[in-house]
Formats: structure tokens, sequence, C-alpha cells
């Protein structure tokens, strides 16, 4: 009963990220637009409740996580915007720097629960993500509106917030990037140098949608942005307007997903080769 509301905020989040607007602005637009969203669902929780158990769970585990992590991280990316310092260099590295050890110590006082959620596990679900397992709340929101016993669980807020992290991260690292080229290398999670995307730009785009529509990368809560922003670390790479490459992609005649349908191939003839033997 979610899908046309989560549909929506997919197209209009994605749309808000992709346009010019300042930082600022997409915050600020962001912020209205996933209070917006957040308030449809609880009224539709209110009128016609769960099912069972497992749509609760899967409403407060991967549903309401969406809209909720894009709240907190257009809150962080609006007061990050509003507080950092106006000139000097050093300061407003200064500044950044802090905000990355701030989501360091998060996800090191956090560290189980991360490790549960990314090793996809389930085990905890019933307590995590149902109004009926614990209700001691692991994480006190500055949003406190949401924390309607009725529209909440225990970890659904910290899953959100979590997520947020994640894009947040990426934000920091722009910003670092474009006050002083090359102070953001520090901060950057440790990755495989010798790992160099050898194939063509258009390709590994074409690769990036398909995961991303799959949905199978963060339980689909992902966005394209951030996606591509770590592919570009894995494979040393800068991809120059993604949505533009999109669109090439889109003009070709078919298979118009040329890239996937040829590794797909390789692949199949590769098991059908080893059956051989």
């Amino acid at each position: 009963m979610f899908q046309k509301a989560m549909s929506t905020f997919s197209e209009r989040v994605d749309s808000l990220i992709q346009s010019g607007k300042t930082d600022l602005n997409k915050a600020e637009n962001g912020i209205s637009l996933c209070i917006k969203t957040l308030s449809k669902l609880q009224k539709q929780v209110d009128q016609k409740d769960f099912d069972n158990i497992q749509s609760e769970i899967e409403f407060f585990r991967n549903i309401k996580p969406l809209p909720m992590s894009y709240l907190i991280y257009f809150t962080e990316v609006r007061s990050c915007e509003l507080m950092l310092p106006k000139a000097g260099k050093s300061h407003k590295i200064r500044f950044l720097e802090k905000e990355i050890k701030k989501i360091n110590k998060f996800f090191s006082a956090n560290n189980s629960f991360v490790n549960y959620m990314e090793q996809n596990h389930n085990y905890l679900d019933y307590e995590f993500f149902s109004r009926k397992g614990r209700r001691d709340f692991s994480f006190s929101p500055t949003i406190n509106y949401y924390q309607n016993p009725e529209f909440a669980t225990s970890h659904d807020m910290l899953w959100s917030k979590v997520q947020a992290l994640y894009r947040y991260i990426h934000y920091i690292r722009e910003k670092l990037e474009l006050i002083q080229p090359g102070s953001s290398g520090d901060f950057r999670e440790r990755q495989p140098n010798l790992l160099v995307w050898s194939g063509s730009k258009i390709s590994l785009v074409e690769m990036i949608y398909a995961l991303y529509h799959a949905g199978d990368i963060n339980h689909g809560t992902t966005d394209l942005k951030t996606l591509c922003s770590a592919f570009e670390d894995i494979f040393n790479i800068k991809l120059d307007n993604f949505y533009k490459t999109y669109g090439e992609i889109k003009a070709r005649k078919d298979p118009r997903a040329k890239y996937l349908y040829q590794i797909a191939s390789k692949l199949e003839a590769k098991m059908r080769k080893d059956d051989e033997k």
C-alpha cells in the first residue's frame, strides 16, 4: 500500500539531487519533501495497519527508513551549510574534519548494529523493527515528531541515521575536494589502489544503473550519486555527468543494455565450457 508514495518520493528526491540548485536549497527542499512523505506514510499506517508482523518489519526496516534517512541527511547538510565558516580554507577544512570525526564516532558506537544490517541478518528483526519488540530506543533523534510509538520501533530511526551518514560522508568529502583538491584523500576509506576500470565509462554507468534499479545495495535505499561515488573510489575513475551518459544508453538501439548483455553472455559461455570438461 506504500508503493505509490515511495515511487513518487524516489523520483522527486532523484530529481532534486540532479538539479542545479545550491546544496542549501537542495537541503531545504529535501527536508520539506521528506516530511510530507513521512506524514503521508504515517496516515496510511494509522488508517490501515499492517496485515501481519512480517509486513510491519518490512515497513520499518526497508520502507520508512528511506525518507527518514534523507530527512536526517538533508538536515545534516543544511546544518553544515549554515555553520561552515565563510572565510579561510583552513577554518573550513578544520570544521569538516570535525564532522568526519563525529561520523566515525557514531559508527564506532553502533558497530554491532551496523554489522548486523550490512550482513543482512534478520534474527533480531522482530526486536528491532516491530512495535511489539524492544522499546528501549537506541537513538534519541532531534526530530521527535516521528518518534510516535505507533510509528516507530526501537531501531528504525538508528538504521535511518546509518544510511543518512553514509550519504553525508560523500557530501563532506566533496566539500573538502572543492575547498582544497586532494584534501579529502586522508579521510577516504581504504581502497584497493591497483583496481582501475579499463573498460569504457559508458559501460560502467550501465552497470551502476542496473545495480541501482535492482535495489540490491543497502536494501535499495542508496541514491545514484552515492553509488557512482563508491564506484569512482573503487576503480579510481571520474564519472562526469552520469545522468547524461544514461540518456545516451537509452538512445541506443536494442539491446540497449549492451554491456550487461555481453558480460552475461561471456559468463554463460564460460559455464557451458566448464560443463563440457
